[in-house]
């Protein structure tokens, strides 16, 4: 009365796993947020640099290409010579970008215990804090 099944099935038992399935264990995950969170930062970070060139944003994006480096398996980050958004960007508006991105870093730095992302992005959190106008942060704050 029925036709018996040829094929195997397409559904499987959530315990089993495939070898033809690429898997990646959560520390593999998590390094690659946070390297993604990290070439963001540092792609906000040359944007600042092109708007306002100074010596500590110049050493935090060689910091930030190390680390990115670090997390991606020796494999340099691609960076841009030229600011994506031009020089019509508001340096205010891309120090607060940079801090949610630093922020972003931190919790997941944190969470794969890895010290030295941890503490750049801690470090690129205050320095992006400090740079804020004055009125910015008290409209965050409220």
């Amino acid at each position: 009365m029925y036709e018996p099944i040829r094929t195997k099935s397409v559904h499987t038992m959530a315990a089993t796993t495939s070898p033809d399935y690429p898997h990646r264990s959560r520390e593999e995950e998590l390094d690659i947020q946070l390297a993604g969170h990290l070439a963001a930062l540092l792609a906000t970070t040359d944007e600042l640099r092109a708007l306002a060139p100074a010596a500590d944003l110049d050493t935090a994006a060689e910091r930030l290409s190390e680390q990115v480096a670090r997390l991606r398996g020796g494999l340099p980050p691609v960076r841009s010579s030229a600011p994506a958004g031009g020089h019509d960007r508001d340096a205010a508006g891309l120090h607060r970008r940079a801090h949610a991105l630093a922020g972003r870093a931190l919790v997941v730095a944190a969470s794969r215990a890895d010290t030295a992302a941890a503490i750049l992005a801690a470090e690129r959190m205050d320095a992006h804090a400090a740079a804020e106008p004055v009125d910015a942060r008290e409209l965050a704050s409220h």
